[in-house]
């Protein structure tokens, strides 16, 4: 928790103008307590406490449900190739969002892509979870894999035919969900996402004992009194409203999900009551550093933050791709 603050204070002090660390902190604390405990300096206030700490807290709430919603169905699937992103979840909820922009609502009101984008990943996840898991029998990796890039093609081609009827404003919405980015994100969306993203956390932490028992298999889950199936739908409930929340402010960011609970995994175990929360806090950390990084690289120019994970993760997938199929994993 200590390093997550850290990255916290870090990733709001640096950005185009550099402000000192301990001027930050004077900054947050007397925004915070809404006190003027410390004398500031007027010129970072505004970008410190306005434009910087809401992003990069958003930034850390996305990090988080993204690499636990990868745990969580990483044990769900007894798989470590299985994702949001890999097995289609987080391309229901931006096409989800997309339907929300086409439709005029984002302009409506702030809720209403949120909710299109759970309904969006709540109907993915249920095709994915049909066609993987035929007959009761335990979803396969190649079944997950074949499933969700099938979906996922299918998702491109509603996209690029909503794409037809979009306006300027529109398609310029559309580049944000389909890159993913932090950008402009402000206090709203801080508080539209906070309290429902804890929740959706903390419920699928209190799953950790069942997750581990789904991965001794089908049988033994039935020996000791788990109904698997029936367990694996309501955590993945929970695992794709938590991802949906994270793209309805984030956009389609990749990999998170992926590479995260692997790292940890190598670090702690596999024991989930130790996994999801360590995955949760190095997914925050390791977002916060994209973005960062996202911010600065080209600076004046600001990447996608989408496009920092993707570089970082695509070359991971495919070492734990081609590792798998060496263990005989995958086929």
């Amino acid at each position: 928790m200590v390093s997550l603050i850290f990255s916290i204070i870090v990733g709001t002090s640096i950005g185009a103008v550099n402000v000192p660390i301990d001027e930050t902190i004077k900054i947050i604390i007397n925004n915070l307590f809404n006190k003027n405990i410390f004398i500031l300096d007027k010129s970072f206030e505004s970008i410190i406490f306005n434009v910087r700490l809401p992003r990069v807290i958003v930034t850390a709430i996305v990090g988080a449900s993204l690499a636990i919603s990868g745990t969580v169905v990483q044990s769900i699937f007894r798989n470590p190739m299985a994702d949001p992103g890999v097995i289609g979840i987080s391309s229901g909820a931006s096409l989800g969002a997309i339907v929300a922009i086409f439709l005029g609502l984002s302009g409506m009101s702030i809720y209403f892509v949120p909710v299109f984008a759970i309904l969006g990943a709540l109907l993915i996840a249920l095709l994915i979870y049909r066609l993987a898991n035929r007959k009761n029998e335990h979803a396969s990796m190649l079944s997950l894999i074949l499933s969700g890039i099938a979906i996922s093609t299918f998702i491109r081609g509603i996209i690029s035919f909503i794409l037809t009827s979009l306006n300027e404003e529109q398609m310029k919405s559309y580049m944000f969900w389909s890159i993913g980015s932090l950008a402009d994100r402000r206090w709203e969306h801080v508080k539209l996402i906070l309290i429902p993203s804890i929740i959706c956390i903390f419920m699928l932490r209190k799953y950790s004992h069942d997750l581990n028992i789904l991965l001794l298999g089908d049988e033994e889950a039935h020996s000791l009194g788990l109904n698997p199936n029936k367990t694996r739908k309501k955590i993945l409930l929970w695992a794709s409203i938590t991802t949906a929340l994270a793209v309805s402010v984030s956009g389609g960011i990749s990999f998170i999900g992926l590479i995260i609970p692997h790292i940890m995994r190598l670090i702690v175990g596999s024991d989930n009551k130790l996994l999801l929360s360590s995955s949760a806090l190095l997914g925050a950390i390791f977002l916060i550093g994209c973005d960062l990084i996202a911010r600065i690289l080209l600076s004046p120019i600001e990447l996608s933050v989408g496009i920092i994970t993707s570089i970082i993760g695509a070359p991971y997938f495919l070492y734990l791709l081609n590792k798998n199929r060496k263990d005989g994993v995958i086929l």
